[in-house]
């Protein structure tokens, strides 16, 4: 061949690449002359030319083929089609030395009975891809670029035959054999015009058939290669630039491509598909596969958006803008699987959750600048807002969303016209729902009023649903159709049941919340009623979610707090009981294990209530299986290594601890169950404490300090933060990994012989023995030897002897031994008598607990209906106990505690309550990922409680220096938050409850202060307790431990038990005339009271000094340094200021049940000499007593009601 023939067949070849029709006759005509032997290539090109002119005209390039007229495309064609098909095929038999050039000659003839309608002929004469054998080709790789636009113009045109034939199948395996082809269009290397123009009509219409078919599920997303066109596609675009509009010679916009490969990533992401990895552009080990399926869908979603918003204007008041909303509720609905509980926060990459939301959140605005009071843009907002903790813009958002539903929905009531953009009913009432929850489990007493409103709007709502209407007439039901007619099913379409559920869940936690922050005492009990009659509601079968786990908590919660503590039990036990479902159906949008994990707290709360009974070998048993449902320890902690070193001792080390194990369940837990898990081992401890003495739960405090620090991690505070003042004798288990396997939550050594109960049987032997902690701090390690922890044993003792919080209420025991308090305080207390050592080591597990009568009257004993059913649920109480009765035992007691929720009670006013299979929370808040100043506090407030409830046993074991060492790390830790509330105020104020903060810097310091005061107090030193709990109030004006201790000690100054301290040392001879008349009331030995509780055994002597003027009584003051008592007026003045404290805590959500605050409220009447109100207030401390659990009932739930 001639070099002009080689010229010439090259210039041909970009003639028709380049799509320069114009320029080809000529050509051909040259290669015709100088390259006679390339007749069937020039033939083709001619007939090329001729159909393009035809069918395909330049003149608009940007529009699709189909604008032109028909008629005259088919009569071009038919033309060309009986002058140059015989030829064609002519030179096709006789062409055997260039396979391109008959190959580029079949696809041609396919070409040609295409354009004239003879699809049948065309997809037979086409050729079926470049590697089958009709082709003859050997491969991609070395094809001029013509032939790789003739094998796609190929596989387009035959698939688009076989698919005009219904056969879908066979058309996108005619569309997949056209793949290879593209090797040329991914170079990006000089591709001609023609190749852009039919590699992106193949994909599109490859991609758009492939969509019809997997909407229509003839294709499975499960297959290898089910995303092989959008991938191609999207490689493609990698190499040009996508610009917005139609392909060139395409009728489908590009953003629809993009969409449809938004949709199907979408679809794989909601089913919880495997990745499909087929034509995947890179295939790296080093991310998993959600992680390259989250990468994918952030690129086709930016690049769909792009497309989207480019495209779009600012709509008219006329017009909608219905796929920019579709693209925001596809995107939510990604987010809220992505950064839901079923994905991990490591497989969404850089910056995990955070990240994610944010993305979202710039859609959301970009949307918002293209769509005109968007409802759903709106809503959207308010909830991806809340889940990045930004609570203050989620609520504008829902405010801006609340008033424009109320405007449109008024607006649509007047005209009865219809309007799409319109939310409906139970979309409203979904969000109004999930503002209240919001409100009730983030917000403060702010937010608690703002849900009452809102709450009182969404029954508002609900009673004007036409459905519901006709449901409480007798005429339908919640679920039914429309009953009013066609016109009012469009403008109120049913609402689902389960969103009725909801909304009445929402409106009981709302009453339930706003009945601990107002100070309306007298309707607190009419407001808790209605709490529990709109939870009973949401509750209801015909509703679907009889068995909702967080209607049950907050019921059950609600209960116990009212003191109904059988009705509690049987709430509770009704949602343990009951059947699970299946875990796979929602471990995607609630994670692994959600049953379990969502049972914590109720297992939690049925410990409290058990121990309100005095069951408190039960109590602990339901401490275990909390954890015990997982059966594994491995499963919440991760999986022991053979060079494990505890956290502790990284701590004390400085070390950082690797984490090359496998995690458990808890590094996947958001803070919320972080804490209701650490919150289970404070009650277990309590418990231990109970039973065993406060030397024991000593001894096991430093576990709380190894559970926080594998729950929480370390802190960026220093070293010595963390490390507890350590006994002579920690427990072995405290710095190992068994700590947090094991014995955080029961586990037993099998190791070593159980020494525990001999242990315990020494002790019982020898009460006087010393305790088995130092009296000094010790920065040591864990030794190898953990000292005994005793029996687990049931003493007569009520459940309120520990408070077992960190506040740390000192035992009325005590202020009699130990800083020589009132007699009358003695008497008074509705704590059981001292008993013996062996009496209070006495198991109660060996026999049912039995009332006690005192002055006459049982206590300590509920009402007859509610003894049988405690009866029932307790009698075999003795004959279920394990061999180990440790309260850290393991053993096989879950099984045992499980037999006793399978006891059917007897109630009968409860029946509505049935035990079916498990529901998952109904639309469930979004996971909220709070900033790292806000989380850091929230962890930081976390562990002032775990030091100061460590103090509290330090104090209580009396040693006074370890529990001074431990409020000091308590104190740091408040000091470091101050700190920061300084330099950034917006992350934790330091007055006022801020979003997600159960305590103010302010109440935490009050915290600190009330357990100094109870230490002072313990110590002997009863005016430095006043001054401390005074700096208390100072900071707290409303603390409730601090009101108690400092209204004790002002009337222990009333009844003159305190003497003033004198200024000055009193000389040796003091003058004993200048005494007070009389003596305090401990001065003399007393009997026990023959009297009831609380009221004095003998009047208030009338021996004051009779004064006529206030001249007079200033004149018999002694001097200073010889005064041992103060003057009346002080004295007074003190008892009024503990009566106006007391009375107002009462009345506070906080006090209202706080017996201690009750019982020295009682003490305030006796002092005033109003015995009748002293007995009304005593008898209501008893009934508050024989209800109260071993901790406060607001350490469950992050001390809310939401589950």
């Amino acid at each position: 061949m001639s070099t002009k023939a080689a010229n010439y067949l090259h210039q041909l070849d970009r003639a028709r690449c380049d799509g320069n029709w114009s320029a080809v006759p000529e050509l051909v005509r040259k290669v015709r002359k100088h390259a006679p032997e390339r007749a069937c290539l020039a033939l083709t090109a001619e007939t090329e030319c001729s159909i393009a002119n035809a069918t395909l005209p330049s003149s608009q390039p940007n529009r699709p083929s189909t604008d032109e007229p028909a008629s005259t495309q088919a009569t071009s064609a038919h033309a060309d089609y009986s002058n140059r098909l015989p030829a064609l095929l002519d030179s096709i038999e006789k062409e055997t030395h260039y396979v391109e050039d008959r190959f580029q000659a079949r696809v041609c003839v396919g070409w040609l009975h295409w354009t004239v309608a003879e699809y049948t002929q065309a997809a037979s004469q086409l050729p079926k891809g470049l590697n089958q054998a009709d082709s003859q080709l050997d491969g991609a790789e070395s094809l001029t670029e013509w032939t790789a636009v003739c094998a796609l113009k190929s596989a387009f045109l035959r698939a688009d035959c076989l698919n005009r034939d219904y056969s879908r199948h066979e058309a996108l395996d005619a569309f997949k054999s056209g793949l290879p082809a593209l090797a040329k269009a991914w170079s990006g290397q000089g591709a001609g015009q023609q190749l852009k123009e039919w590699s992106e009509m193949y994909l599109t219409e490859y991609c758009m058939l492939s969509s019809e078919a997997l909407n229509e599920g003839d294709v499975s997303l499960e297959d290898h290669n089910a995303l092989a066109c959008y991938r191609s596609w999207a490689r493609y675009w990698e190499v040009h630039s996508a610009a917005a509009g139609y392909a060139s010679k395409g009728s489908t916009p590009r953003r629809r491509v993009w969409k449809e490969y938004y949709v199907a990533l979408s679809r794989i992401i909601e089913q919880d598909l495997p990745f499909p990895t087929g034509y995947l552009s890179k295939i790296t080990n080093e991310m998993s596969a959600r992680t390259q399926l989250r990468d994918e869908l952030k690129t086709t979603e930016a690049a769909y958006q792009n497309l989207l918003f480019s495209e779009m204007s600012f709509p008219r008041a006329d017009e909608e803008r219905a796929e920019v909303e579709e693209l925001v509720t596809l995107a939510v609905k990604n987010w809220s699987i992505l950064c839901g509980r079923g994905w991990r926060e490591s497989d969404l990459g850089p910056g995990g959750r955070i990240s994610a939301s944010h993305r979202v959140l710039d859609l959301l605005y970009k949307a918002a600048t293209k769509t005109f009071q968007s409802t759903s843009v709106l809503r959207s907002l308010f909830l991806v807002h809340m889940a990045v903790g930004e609570f203050d813009l989620a609520f504008k958002a829902f405010d801006s969303y609340l008033g424009i539903v109320k405007k449109v929905k008024a607006r649509v009531e007047k005209t009865g016209q219809y309007e799409p953009s319109l939310d409906t009913d139970g979309v409203v009432l979904q969000t109004m729902a999930q503002a209240v929850i919001t409100l009730c489990q983030y917000g403060g007493a702010q937010s608690a009023e703002k849900a009452r409103h809102l709450a009182s709007e969404l029954e508002d709502l609900l009673a004007t649903l036409p459905q519901l209407k006709s449901a409480e007439n007798g005429d339908g039901t919640a679920s039914g159709g429309p009953q009013h007619g066609d016109k009012a099913g469009l403008l109120h379409p049913p609402v689902a049941p389960h969103i009725v559920a909801l909304s009445w869940q929402a409106i009981g936690l709302s009453h339930a919340n706003w009945s601990r922050i107002t100070r309306e005492a007298a309707s607190r009990t009419e407001i808790q009623g209605r709490a529990i009659r709109c939870l009973r509601r949401s509750l209801a079968a015909e509703y679907g979610r009889s068995k909702d786990i967080r209607s049950y908590f907050s019921l059950g919660l609600l209960l116990a707090e009212r003191r109904e503590i059988t009705a509690a039990i049987e709430v509770v036990k009704t949602a343990l009981v009951s059947s699970k479902g299946k875990e796979g159906q929602h471990h995607l949008h609630y994670g692994q294990y959600w049953q379990e994990r969502s049972l914590i707290p109720m297992w939690h709360l049925l410990s409290l209530l058990l121990s309100a009974r005095q069951d408190f070998a039960m109590a602990s048993r339901a401490c275990e299986g909390a954890l015990e449902q997982f059966k594994d320890p491995a499963v919440l902690f991760g999986k022991e290594t053979s060079s494990f070193r505890s956290e502790h001792l990284n701590d004390v080390e400085g070390k950082v601890p690797t984490h090359d194990s496998p995690k458990g369940l808890v590094d996947e837990m958001d803070d919320m169950e972080k804490e209701a898990i650490l919150e289970v081992k404070m009650t277990q401890l309590s418990l231990v404490e109970l039973l065993e003495g406060p030397d024991v739960a000593v001894n096991a405090s430093s576990e709380l300090l190894v559970l926080f620090a594998r729950l929480f991690g370390s802190f960026a505070t220093p070293a010595q933060t963390l490390k507890p003042p350590k006994p002579a004798e920690p427990p072995k288990t405290s710095g190992t990994l068994r700590s947090i396997k094991g014995s955080i939550f029961g586990g037993r050594d099998r190791s070593r012989p159980p020494t525990r109960q001999t242990s315990g049987a020494t002790t019982l032997a020898n009460p006087t023995a010393p305790p088995t902690v130092s009296e000094e701090p010790s920065e040591s390690t864990a030794s190898d030897a953990r000292p005994p922890t005793a029996k687990t044993v049931n003493s007569a003792m009520p459940s309120i002897q520990v408070t077992g919080d960190g506040e740390g209420k000192p035992t009325r025991s005590e202020s009699t031994t130990r800083a020589r308090r009132s007699d009358s305080r003695t008497r008074n207390s509705l704590r059981k008598k001292e008993r013996s050592v062996s009496r209070r080591r006495r198991s109660s597990a060996t026999a049912p607990s039995q009332p006690e009568l005192v002055d006459g009257e049982p206590f300590f004993t509920p009402a007859a209906g509610a003894e049988r059913d405690q009866s029932d649920f307790f009698t075999n109480a003795g004959k279920r106990q394990p061999s180990s009765m440790s309260s850290f035992s393991r053993g096989p007691t879950l099984p045992t505690l499980n037999s006793y929720l399978s006891t059917v009670s007897k109630t009968s006013d409860r029946g509505e309550l049935v035990a079916d299979d498990t529901h998952p929370p109904t639309d469930i808040l979004p996971l909220v990922q709070l900033s790292k100043d806000k989380a850091r506090f929230r962890r930081t407030s976390i562990l002032i409680r775990v030091w100061l409830m460590i103090a509290g046993f330090y104090r209580r074991a009396d040693l006074y220096d370890q529990c001074k060492a431990a409020v000091a790390e308590a104190q740091k830790l408040v000091q470091g938050l101050e700190a920061d509330a300084r330099q950034e105020p917006s992350a934790s104020p330091v007055q006022g409850e801020g979003w997600a903060e159960r305590k103010s810097v302010e109440d935490l310091r009050g915290d600190v202060y009330s357990e100094l005061g109870h230490l002072a107090f313990a110590e002997g030193d009863p005016y430095q307790a006043r001054s401390e709990f005074e700096t208390a109030l100072m900071h707290a004006p409303d603390h409730p431990s601090a009101i108690v201790g400092l209204s004790d000690i002002l009337l222990d100054v009333y009844a003159e038990v305190l003497r003033p301290t004198p200024p000055t040392p009193a000389p040796a001879a003091a003058d004993s005339t200048a005494m007070c008349s009389h003596k305090a009331a401990e001065d003399t030995p007393k009997t026990l009271p023959t009297h009831p509780l609380g009221l004095r055994s003998t009047p208030i002597p009338h021996t004051q000094p009779q004064v006529t003027s206030q001249t007079s009584v200033s004149d018999d003051l002694p001097a200073p340094y010889k005064a041992t008592c103060l003057p009346l007026s002080d004295r007074l003045a003190a008892r009024d200021r503990a009566y106006t404290l007391l009375s107002g805590l009462t009345r506070l959500g906080t006090g209202w049940n706080c017996s201690d605050a009750w019982f020295s409220l009682a003490r305030a009447y006796e002092e005033s000499g109003q015995e009748e109100k002293a007995k009304e207030v005593l008898w209501w401390c008893v009934e508050l007593e024989e209800g109260r659990g071993v901790r406060e009932w607001d350490c469950l739930g992050g001390g809310g009601y939401v589950l």
